[in-house]
């Protein structure tokens, strides 16, 4: 705990000498009786017949003055408040094979158009969202947010590049959501690669596996991924073994197929060749995680992600100002002090 005010503290210096004010005044009144009073109250005064309930309320209203003597320091702590959030996050195609015209006007500008449809249409300020596209390596383009222009703003700049590495996708999309779970997204992604790494992507998702406790596929329903996509994976991270990483952690993915199976030919850096939609492996991906796959990803699909999200009530920590309570707690012992003087000797203190 921190004060805004920590000079204020100062005051509590004088706590001390209230007390021993007291006590000298309970010693100056039992000299009084002995040297005045009869037997019996002398009797009294050496304590015989003193209850100790005498000094409650002196020693409640000491207490309530400490607590207020802090609280006009203004006290600071973290808190653990509850709030309701919600977090979906959309990894979107940016390979070149999204330039095909088998789903018009583009592949590219179907997949947009449906997520902007889909973020316009999302009630309420309390789910957030966040943009990852991928292509050859996947990069965040929105962090999660409630504001809504940021992330149609994302969608509207994407550009096209070469490969698609759906792994690589869901793995950022996964390590957006969770970064606090160590998700180690360069040697997840470039290990093979990049650099010689010993062990397989599967074995590196044991590891990162192993840093949590796995819970039930589908059972973190204030989050998902919508992977939108023609799913026809040329590099990186086998994206079964990506969703396998999803399923462990509860996160549901929604895949969205882009294209036609029998697909489009395009032409590409003065190459032409043939794309076709892969359902297979989107399917598998929606059937691990506990999600639900679905063709060319109309706004009116989208939808249905979200009306499948509960809401989870979060326990976040917050720093924020207590001098509320400090004050109401002191407010409560004095009137408690005064309220048993009262009743006791018929008198305040």
């Amino acid at each position: 705990m921190s004060f805004a005010w920590p000079e204020a503290l100062w005051l509590l210096v004088a706590l001390p000498l209230l007390v021993a004010g007291y006590v000298a005044v309970l010693r100056r009144k039992k000299r009084a009786l002995v040297r005045y009073a009869n037997l019996l109250m002398v009797k009294e005064a050496m304590g015989s017949g003193v209850q100790v309930r005498r000094h409650v309320p002196p020693a409640l209203f000491l207490l309530a003055l400490a607590i207020l003597i802090l609280a006009v320091a203004r006290p600071e702590g973290v808190v653990v408040l509850p709030s309701q959030k919600q977090t979906i996050i959309l990894a979107m195609d940016v390979s070149g094979s999204m330039r095909a015209r088998d789903v018009k006007p583009s592949r590219l500008e179907a997949m947009q158009e449906a997520a902007r449809a889909f973020v316009r249409e999302l009630p309420g300020r309390q789910t957030r969202i966040g943009v990852i596209s991928f292509a050859g390596t996947a990069s965040v383009v929105q962090a999660p947010t409630d504001n809504r222009e940021e992330v149609l703003a994302a969608i509207d700049r994407f550009q096209l590049q070469r490969a698609t590495a759906i792994g690589s996708g869901i793995i950022v999309s996964l390590a957006t959501l969770f970064p606090d779970h160590g998700i180690d997204v360069s040697q997840m992604i470039y290990g093979r690669e990049a650099r010689p790494h010993p062990r397989s992507f599967p074995e590196r998702r044991k590891e990162a596996k192993a840093e949590f406790k796995p819970v039930p596929p589908g059972s973190h329903d204030s989050a998902a991924i919508i992977l939108l996509t023609d799913g026809q994976r040329t590099t990186g991270p086998d994206p079964i073994e990506a969703a396998k990483m999803s399923a462990d952690r509860g996160v549901r993915i929604f895949t969205v197929g882009i294209g036609t199976k029998e697909g489009d030919v395009i032409g590409f850096e003065g190459w032409s060749f043939r794309v076709r939609l892969d359902e297979e492996t989107l399917k598998q991906v929606a059937a691990l995680t506990r999600g639900e796959y679905f063709y060319a990803g109309t706004a009116t699909d989208l939808k249905k992600v979200y009306e499948s999200l509960g809401t989870r009530i979060v326990l976040e920590k917050k720093r924020t100002e207590v001098t509320a309570l400090f004050a109401a707690l002191a407010a409560v012992l004095a009137i408690a002090a005064a309220a048993l003087s009262l009743a006791w000797f018929s008198r305040i203190l």
